[in-house]
């Protein structure tokens, strides 16, 4: 799957209907093939704890995590890239159990 189809012109990349088994992979190749001080909006149905701990282990101080909504069927996160990181094929893919 391309991550350049997930994100619309809004920057929104809608992950609610990809499977858990894939949708960590995707969010973060998106994120590593952003240009520094890009960002997008990821939309999801769950608030994304595990990927945001990921991205702390993996990539500390290279980017902004900033929740835009917070509901319970509806959570927006704005990330930004800060800093130049690995390259995709670098990035462990992982699900984290959501």
């Amino acid at each position: 799957m391309q991550t350049e189809n997930l994100v619309g012109a809004d920057k929104v990349m809608d992950v609610r209907p990809i499977p858990c088994s894939v949708k960590h992979g995707l969010i973060i190749k998106q994120w590593l093939e952003l240009p520094v001080g890009d960002h997008f909006i990821l939309l999801n149905d769950h608030d994304p704890v595990p990927l945001y701990y990921q991205f702390v282990a993996q990539w500390p101080d290279t980017f902004t995590w900033e929740h835009l909504v917070k509901s319970p069927t509806e959570f927006r996160v704005k990330i930004t890239k800060l800093k130049a990181t690995a390259t995709v094929g670098e990035a462990v893919e992982c699900c984290g159990g959501h």
